[in-house]
């Protein structure tokens, strides 16, 4: 019997125990749940899974990541950004900032960002293969790009951010893949959370007691309302 491991929060799926008060018995093999199966932690699909193996010793990260990086040395061209991303951007900044308590800075941060918010069009259809190819390039070059320069300066910090920032990609990765999918469904007749402190994206109606990605307690949790919630 074999043991299953989310990507994002831990959860593991053991085929010896099964998940019985989610009504799936004991000895239930992983191939054997339902292909739209989530993990019961996080929501996030069963892609997001990987078989646990106790026979491979551990691997230096930095190993890994150089490995990962080799065909992607030359860095890209810096783009200009959009005014959605620049509303984006600076609302990031201003939540920085009320969390350092910088009020006077997150403030005009608040307010660049409802600039530039105001400025841009809204998207009539959203073009997810465009948006699941740049979150492919994230996962693939750009988290090890970004890892492997914290590891050389030993930002400890950077790292950590760096972390919930590629399991909060992952999760959206496996949401945006669900409602391509089954459409507006998976958010109909439940709630959308998202935590305010690493951006983890909760759909369903009892929150966890704790963020699986930052450990949060879930007051931290926002409700997104609205129509365009994804």
């Amino acid at each position: 019997m074999e043991k299953y491991v989310c990507s994002i929060c831990g959860y593991v799926y053991s085929e010896e125990q099964g998940i019985p008060e989610a009504g799936i018995l004991p000895g239930t093999k992983w191939e054997e749940l339902p292909h739209d199966w989530v993990c019961p932690l996080c929501g996030a699909s069963k892609e997001e899974f990987k078989e646990q193996d106790h026979s491979i010793a551990p691997v230096d990260a930095k190993s890994v990541i150089d490995k990962r990086v080799q065909s992607t040395s030359k860095v890209d061209e810096i783009k200009e950004l959009s005014l959605v991303e620049m509303s984006a951007l600076c609302s990031n900044l201003a939540r920085g900032c009320e969390k350092q308590y910088m009020q006077e800075e997150s403030t005009l941060f608040q307010q660049l960002a409802s600039h530039f918010k105001s400025k841009s069009e809204l998207v009539a259809e959203p073009k997810f293969s465009e948006l699941m190819e740049l979150i492919e390039k994230d996962l693939e070059k750009g988290f090890p790009n970004a890892n492997l320069a914290a590891n050389n300066d030993n930002d400890r910090g950077a790292l950590r951010a760096l972390l919930w920032s590629e399991k909060v990609t992952r999760i959206l990765k496996s949401l945006i893949s669900r409602y391509q999918n089954e459409g507006d469904t998976i958010i109909q007749n439940t709630g959308v959370y998202v935590c305010t402190i690493c951006g983890f994206v909760y759909v369903g109606d009892f929150l966890p007691e704790v963020c699986p990605v930052c450990k949060v307690p879930n007051w931290k949790f926002e409700k997104i309302e609205g129509r365009n919630v994804l």
